[in-house]
């Protein structure tokens, strides 16, 4: 990859696409290509292929897809097992048909079974069942995963990179409460109860289980060094921090960064999902790669860019 390297980032508004965007950018990258849902629809074959011809990209870094937290995947699994379907296997087979050099393709710690050993290697993927409140969107997850794999062996070269992030985090975020992941929604949820002068929050679940969470900077510096290799060992790689930390924790340093002084309630007949989901890093780390965002300076660096753009 080279200054002039013409690439595309699908997803550029979301949390992972718009990292990308500010990265090459500050690097000094002169031929991008940022789409999102307002104009290009990832899910129409047509549309894309009639993209991909007409470009012709060096590089796309796939970090479209629909996401959300526990309520949405719950109640429209049939969206969420359609629309990654369509966007992943549209993006993948025009990257093929247009030549395309290299595919990062984002997946997900959901896919990893939900009573697997924890850290969890890659090896650990398809050994057992995903947890069920997240099943529809691991397994289209999955599916992008190992169509990386497929293409690649059909290829007899080494174009899709299949990158399974853990919990991420950052600017651009989704925070609506209703549909966001755990800790951008407790930003804004603490956030709305301060600026209401609330004297309590209820949370989901007991806040016994644990996540690992991983800055989205520290994931787009690891996706960007591994599009740069020539070749990797193995696939696909886990990107974690390696530590992670109790939602009951999580919840307290969040408040007290967003300044609520009320009383954190927890509402036991609401799921808690998995009851850890730590990623074995291992293989990312031997490439050279280590996150350097810890926890608490990334979620201050959150709280102050929500606050900032609250609005």
């Amino acid at each position: 990859m080279n200054k002039e390297s013409k690439i595309l980032i699908a997803g550029a508004t979301g949390l992972i696409g718009s990292a990308h965007k500010r990265k090459f950018e500050k690097e000094g990258y002169e031929n991008l290509i940022s789409i999102s849902r307002s104009n290009l629809d990832l899910t129409n074959q047509k549309d894309v292929n009639s993209f991909f011809l007409e470009h012709k990209f060096d590089y796309v870094i796939l970090a479209a897809g629909k996401v959300a937290g526990i309520i949405e995947n719950k109640t429209y699994p049939a969206d969420f097992i359609y629309n990654n379907l369509s966007i992943q296997l549209n993006t993948f087979e025009a990257s093929k048909k247009t030549n395309v050099k290299k595919v990062i393709f984002f997946a997900s710690s959901c896919m990893y079974p939900k009573l697997a050993p924890q850290p969890m290697t890659e090896e650990l993927l398809l050994s057992g069942k995903p947890e069920k409140t997240s099943i529809s969107y691991a397994l289209a997850k999955l599916a992008g995963l190992y169509s990386c794999l497929a293409y690649n062996t059909q290829m007899k070269k080494q174009v899709f990179i299949p990158l399974i992030p853990n919990s991420a985090y950052g600017p651009n975020d989704n925070f609506n409460p209703d549909t966001a992941h755990v800790l951008s929604s407790l930003i804004a949820r603490f956030f709305d109860a301060k600026k209401n002068n609330l004297n309590s929050v209820t949370l989901w679940g007991s806040g016994e289980i644990k996540r690992e969470f991983i800055h989205v900077d520290d994931i787009t510096e690891a996706s960007i060094k591994l599009i740069n290799m020539r070749e990797l060992d193995k696939l696909p790689i886990n990107i974690g921090t390696g530590t992670d930390v109790k939602i009951k924790e999580l919840a307290k340093i969040i408040a007290d960064e967003v300044g609520f002084k009320g009383t954190i309630y927890w509402d036991l007949d609401k799921p808690d999902g998995a009851k850890q989901k730590l990623l074995d890093s291992t293989k990312i780390k031997n490439y050279g790669w280590i996150p350097k965002i810890s926890l608490a300076d990334g979620i201050k660096s959150t709280v102050n860019w929500y606050m900032q753009n609250y609005d």
